[in-house]
């Protein structure tokens, strides 16, 4: 047990984080990849359930990394581009020991400024952030029930998924089973 509490101080000491993540990026620049982290900062939580009965929350993020969102002029409106970086979803305990999934869909700042003062925005955001989790995890989420938690900002503990750019002329990247780093 003093193991496992020593190991779990390691992990949230912001050195050894800066570290570890610097090692993982040399490693991958060795590749021929640029990585990125992408350390989420908190924006809204939107809550609903998976698969009908499984309580779910979608932390809608920002960080600089993600590409800025644009909108394209169309008869009748506009169409906008949001990009988003998403991580694979995380089992956490809740309150009173149940088990709950965490989903983090990460924007670009300026996707949850524009959020923050429209509320038709917002819902585009949380549609993109729905779909999103719903197209690349494979579940089903309860939509017409999904609301956003009225006071909080993140759920559960922040996780920095990665961004990967080959680098020009950089060596091909190998078979993806030999990153040090799981798939995202």
């Amino acid at each position: 047990q003093a193991l496992f509490a020593e190991y779990a101080a390691e992990l949230t000491d912001p050195e050894q984080r800066r570290l570890y993540e610097e090692e993982v990026a040399a490693l991958e620049r060795e590749r021929g990849v640029e990585v990125r982290f992408v350390h989420p900062t908190a924006g809204y939580v939107l809550r609903t359930s998976q698969a009908g009965s499984r309580r779910c929350y979608l932390n809608v993020c920002s960080n600089p990394h993600v590409g800025l969102p644009k909108a394209r002029a169309e008869p009748g409106g506009q169409r906008w581009t949001l990009p988003f970086s998403l991580a694979p979803g995380r089992e956490e305990l809740g309150r009173g020991g149940r088990r709950r999934m965490v989903y983090d869909v990460v924007f670009h700042p300026a996707a949850l400024r524009l959020a923050g003062r429209s509320a038709r925005f917002r819902r585009l955001l949380s549609d993109t952030a729905l779909e999103a989790v719903e197209r690349h995890c494979a579940v089903q989420l309860d939509r017409a029930n999904a609301a956003v938690l009225r006071g909080a900002k993140y759920k559960g503990v922040p996780q920095a998924p990665v961004i990967r750019t080959p680098l020009p002329g950089g060596a091909p990247p190998p078979p993806d089973d030999s990153s040090p780093l799981p798939p995202f």
